[in-house]
Formats: C-alpha cells, structure tokens, sequence
C-alpha cells in the first residue's frame, strides 16, 4: 500500500481557523443539475489541454452545467489564487504564481475552438503585480481580436486600486464592455469584502465612462448577506451616479461552512421587484433573479444591451 506523506493542500487556510457556519437549505427555485452533458467534459478537457481556468470552476458558479453545456464559459487569466481572502469568494487564496506569458493566446486560441461569438474575461485579483495584472487583460483583448476579430469581449475587472494607469490601459485596449462588481452594499464591505473600498470600486466605473463614454458599464451586487433594500436602493443610485449601463442581481450562496454564511434567500418576487426599481431608475440592462451571475447569458444580454441603447437615443432624437 502507497502512502501520500504529502498534505493535502487546503483551498481556503486563511479561513481555517473560522468557525463553521450553518448552510441553509436550498429552497426548490435555486437547485441545480450537476454538469454531466458531453458538451461539459469536452470544454473541461479544452482547458485542461490549454492549461487555463475558469470562474465557472473556481468560483463554483451554479449555472456551470448550464453554460458548459453550450460550451459557454468564463475565462479567468492570471491564474487561479488570488491575493485577497473575500469572505464570499470560492477562489483560492494564496501567494500566486509568476504570470503565464502564453496565456493571453491560449485563451484566444480555447475562444477560437469553442466558437465564441461573445466571451467574457475575469481575473483573481494580483495585488502583487505593479499594474494589477491590467498589462495581460490588455494582451488576451488583443490576441483575441487577432485570432477572432467577430468576437465581441467583455471584461470583469479586479479594482486595481493603487495600481496608476492600469484603468486607462484597459480602457484603451477597447473591450466592448467593461464590468467591475461591487458585490455588496457599503456596510458590509469589513466582513464581506475586506480588501476591497466601495468609493475606489465605484470611482473605476466612473472612470471608464470618462475615458470613453461610449464604452459599455456593468457590475453586480449578491443579496441574502444581511443587506436591507433601501441600501440596494442607494448603491443603484451610485451606480447611476457613474453612469453605468447594466445592472445584475444574483442570490449569493456559501461555499463552505468557513464562508460568510447566507442570511436569507431573496424571493423570485422580491427579485422581480429589484428589476422593476433598477428600471426606473434609468439603467439600460437590468438582470435580477436568484441565479443571475455577472456572465450568465452574457452574449445574449450583449445583444440587448445594444438595441437598448439604439432605442433609447432615438427616443431622445425624437
């Protein structure tokens, strides 16, 4: 008999001296199939042959039997630990290793063999690195275009807070949307999102539309962490502040027990009701129910977001 003497590596150490939370069960309207289509294995084999990863894995996304089933996925560049411990990430956590230089065209080249025509790119935060990790954000946009110019991309940023100029970087390299998530309300930014500041993380949205203000906005919150409505309501009127575009709206879900723990599970009602304020508040997009994710049926909401644009300056030509 072999013996590993070997430990195991632990995913999460930095929460392994938390106590274990409770895990609420699942009500009927958030369960989900596990991913066993052919369509999944054979995207999971196309990142493994192309050594990359993606959120869909690392963050435990529930849709990822859904999306891998039309070979949709969400690349995540810069490898897979991250820099910061977020309380409600499923990301690993460490120190990570040395930048992938290939990376960049592998990930044009899994885009290729997919067929992308709309593919969203993701990064775990690189605190470490001078420029955030903006400089490889900048080469996979343009390996993309070379590869795939039909493609259109989107990016969901890290805040590449103190990290000069990596902003305007990514911006120049002209993503048709550029998404950065606040993923809480204010008061909850100390235990949920620690690394993080909510005014840096909405002053990057306000920039983007500075830099260009044609350039499609995006970012998203999770709800049943404790948050009350009327402060929903005062992060969409922030959002609207910086002008940004497309808001989503999704059921936050606990990883572990060493996870910040679900308060409660929001309604499909209370979500529809989320939509309804989010539109009258003026965005352009809105995506709110218990499964929505920043990528979930991104091409498609790309499409809209567009004719929703082209809608609403006629209206006003009118």
């Amino acid at each position: 008999m072999v013996v590993n003497i070997h430990p195991v590596p632990v995913r999460h150490p930095e929460k392994a001296h938390k106590p274990d939370k409770p895990v609420l069960r699942k009500p009927d309207w958030i369960r989900v199939k596990a991913p066993t289509s052919e369509e999944a294995a054979e995207t999971r084999r196309l990142m493994r042959d192309l050594k990359l990863h993606t959120v869909c894995e690392e963050a435990a996304c529930p849709n990822l039997g859904e999306c891998w089933k039309q070979k949709h996925a969400t690349f995540m560049i810069l490898g897979a630990i991250c820099t910061r411990a977020c309380s409600f990430c499923n990301v690993a956590t460490g120190k990570p290793l040395a930048v992938d230089a290939d990376e960049p065209q592998h990930v044009a080249e899994a885009v290729g063999q997919l067929g992308l025509h709309h593919v969203v790119i993701t990064s775990v935060d690189r605190d470490d690195l001078a420029d955030g990790g903006a400089s490889q954000f900048v080469r996979t946009i343009e390996e993309i275009r070379k590869a795939s110019p039909g493609t259109t991309i989107e990016i969901l940023t890290p805040d590449f807070i103190r990290k000069p100029g990596a902003i305007e970087a990514v911006v120049a390299a002209r993503p048709d949307v550029f998404n950065h998530n606040l993923e809480t309300v204010p008061r909850l930014y100390p235990t949920i999102r620690p690394g993080a500041r909510y005014f840096a993380s909405l002053q990057l949205l306000a920039k983007v539309k500075e830099l260009d203000p044609t350039m499609f906005t995006k970012s998203g919150l999770m709800v049943g962490l404790g948050e009350e409505k009327i402060e929903i309501m005062q992060v969409m009127d922030d959002l609207r502040a910086a002008d940004v575009d497309f808001l989503t709206i999704g059921q936050y879900l606990q990883p572990t027990r060493k996870h910040a723990a679900v308060e409660r599970f929001v309604t499909p009602d209370e979500f529809a009701s989320y939509t309804t304020i989010a539109n009258s508040k003026g965005f352009l997009m809105v995506s709110a129910s218990p499964l929505t994710r920043s990528s979930h049926h991104a091409g498609a909401d790309f499409a809209r977001l567009k004719a929703n644009r082209a809608a609403r300056l006629a209206q006003a030509g009118a």
